[in-house]
């Protein structure tokens, strides 16, 4: 007997896949829009999740929610593994250590605004902690998208914002087993336990991807694409999968089966694996906006639109500081500064920890405002950011902006970009 999520009856599979066809339809039609005025879409699936739900003219079933769900979380871990194919480990590593500094102010910058007004607001220390982690951490989904859709994938600033959004997911593997240790008030064994596994899974996933990412390679290797795909495809899932169940990203262990990949191998997954990307991480951007109950946004529009500007300000300020440091020239500075700025998928998760146990009631209503804007904030400021540096510096006397080069160079050529960033 075959076990499935839908009812058995043939109108209730048809009800089904009439509700994934028009959603999958509805985002091909906002990608067209998008291409059409030179946009990333990302801004619009989310925002045509949000009139979806608020518009009320179409209920969908819940085995189609379930479906969208686990389509979306497919496409946070096939963003960041098409992220991950972008650098070998040597490269990883290197990042990794010159942009440390980065990290660090990124977190000392990013979660004081958070966690300042949850103090502000009278919640507590724990309600305060958590608010705090939602506007540190930046979406490494919609980042990863923007990225790729605006084509600066070989930047020379890149390599700088793809360094602090792994960090942040790194710290994510502390920050999550901490907190939910904080909040179920667990006996310092129990969470010490809890906090060891994380820390320790993701050490031992990293070193793998980076002693053993040549044997992963030749293992996944194959004349033909059907195999490659599913060895690649399944090997994701699978990682990311243990990672989850150990209370640690997926997203990170989806990024380290990009890592290990190299080579020919990494070019015919990338051809192979780009389409599945596309589909699925629309499904997750439209999923984000079907989560946000719009009847929650407008008391608290004006106090997330504050932490908004500060909390955009502040990521601003880490790129261009970390660029900076990395040499990266004034037009990428702002370009990082800008690519960090959308939130997303973890902030999310982290707002749901507290309502979860009764810790500020108005923590999610003010998350779910303050995601959102900040989610269509970032995009679109990342889209524009290039044109309004070049017309503060006509304005001002700068030194004139050179046309960005739209095309992608290899990862490994960044470091030897004679480009100013």
């Amino acid at each position: 007997m075959l076990l499935s999520p839908l009812p058995a009856g043939s109108a209730d599979i048809a009800v089904f896949f009439v509700e994934i066809g028009l959603m999958i339809i509805g985002l091909a039609l906002l990608a067209r829009l998008a291409m059409q005025i030179g946009f990333s879409p990302v801004p619009l699936y989310l925002l045509g999740g949000l009139l979806l739900r608020a518009s009320g003219v179409i209920s969908l079933s819940p085995e189609t929610l379930s479906f969208i769900q686990v389509c979306a979380e497919i496409g946070v871990i096939l963003l960041l593994f098409m992220i991950g194919l972008e650098y070998t480990a040597a490269e990883l590593t290197e990042s990794l250590r010159h942009n440390l500094p980065g990290g660090l102010l990124d977190f000392g910058l990013n979660f004081a605004p958070g966690f300042g007004l949850g103090l502000l607001l009278g919640w507590g220390p724990l309600a305060a902690l958590l608010l705090g982690g939602v506007t540190y951490v930046s979406s490494s989904g919609i980042i990863a998208k923007v990225l790729n859709d605006l084509g600066w994938l070989g930047n020379r600033e890149t390599p700088v914002v793809l360094s602090i959004l792994v960090l942040e997911d790194l710290a994510m593997a502390v920050y999550l087993p901490l907190t939910v240790v904080l909040l179920l008030g667990e006996g310092v064994m129990s969470g010490a336990i809890s906090l060891g596994m994380a820390v320790a899974t993701v050490v031992v996933v990293f070193v793998l991807a980076l002693k053993f990412g040549g044997v992963v390679s030749r293992l996944v290797e194959s004349r033909s694409g059907e195999v490659v795909l599913l060895t690649t495809f399944g090997l994701i899932l699978l990682v990311a999968g243990v990672a989850q169940q150990l209370q640690v990203s997926s997203a990170v262990g989806a990024f380290l089966v990009g890592i290990a990949l190299s080579g020919s191998v990494a070019e015919q997954a990338r051809e192979l694996l780009t389409p599945l990307r596309d589909l699925f991480a629309g499904t997750f951007f439209l999923f984000f906006g079907l989560q946000i109950d719009p009847a929650s946004l407008p008391p608290v529009l004006l106090l997330a639109a504050g932490l908004g500007l500060v909390s955009a300000l502040t990521k601003v300020a880490t790129g261009w500081l970390a660029a900076r440091q990395a040499g990266i020239g004034t037009r990428g500075r702002f370009r990082a500064g800008a690519a960090l700025i959308a939130r997303g998928e973890f902030s999310i998760v982290i707002a749901g920890l507290g309502t979860s146990v009764g810790v500020a009631a108005d923590l999610i209503s003010l998350s779910a405002a303050y995601v959102l804007m900040m989610a269509v904030l970032g995009p679109v400021l990342t889209r524009f950011i290039d044109p309004v540096v070049a017309g503060v510096q006509r304005r001002f006397g700068g030194a004139p902006v050179r046309p960005r080069r739209r095309e992608a160079v290899p990862v490994a050529m960044i470091s030897s970009a004679s480009d100013d960033g």
